[in-house]
């Protein structure tokens, strides 16, 4: 679970835009593996995680919809409690690793954490079935039926939302200044 939490978070910020809803999904998905699905093979776990998250992140959005629409009648009554500014820093969760056993320059280091803001920015924008195949199948490393099994859709659809995906992402990239010298 720990190696996947934090990307699991921020798969759930990304949706709902809400540091506490991601939250609250991300450990509902994982009590809800842990009880269910605990005594099966630990090679299924995350494929079957996966789907918990996606599922959960489905319900949430329809809970959201569902209280929308009661509350549009009592608008005036709203709590100002919804914090939905994201303060979720995708920086402060990398790992900086130093492998090479040489330590990176400030230089390096602030040039990787421009494109990271940038690219955060930029899959934060996505439609919300684009950003999820393509954090499953980039970010997650899940194959396309895997990545199909997850999201409950076909693999071609699967295929075009992450083709989409990486269109999207390319052009936001290039008309920020982004390109390939920049990696």
């Amino acid at each position: 679970m720990r190696s996947v939490e934090k990307r699991a978070f921020k798969r759930a910020l990304y949706a709902t835009q809400s540091q506490d809803s991601a939250l609250d999904i991300v450990q509902d998905a994982m009590i809800r593996l842990s009880e269910k699905y605990g005594t099966r093979d630990a090679s299924e776990w995350p494929m079957l995680f996966q789907r918990i998250l996606s599922n959960a992140i489905l319900d949430w959005h329809r809970r959201q919809k569902v209280r929308a629409g009661w509350m549009s009648n009592l608008s005036d009554f709203r709590a100002a409690d919804d914090d939905s500014s994201g303060d979720f820093d995708l920086l402060e969760n990398l790992q900086l690793g130093d492998e090479s056993g040489q330590a990176e320059g400030a230089d390096r280091l602030f040039e990787r954490a421009q494109t990271l803001a940038i690219l955060d920015d930029e899959v934060a924008r996505l439609p919300p079935r684009q950003r999820e195949a393509f954090l499953l199948r980039y970010w997650e490393g899940l194959d396309v039926s895997e990545t199909a099994e997850a999201m409950g859709c076909s693999e071609g659809s699967v295929k075009t939302h992450c083709s989409r995906a990486t269109q999207a992402l390319a052009k936001a990239l290039r008309a920020r200044g982004w390109d390939h010298e920049h990696r």
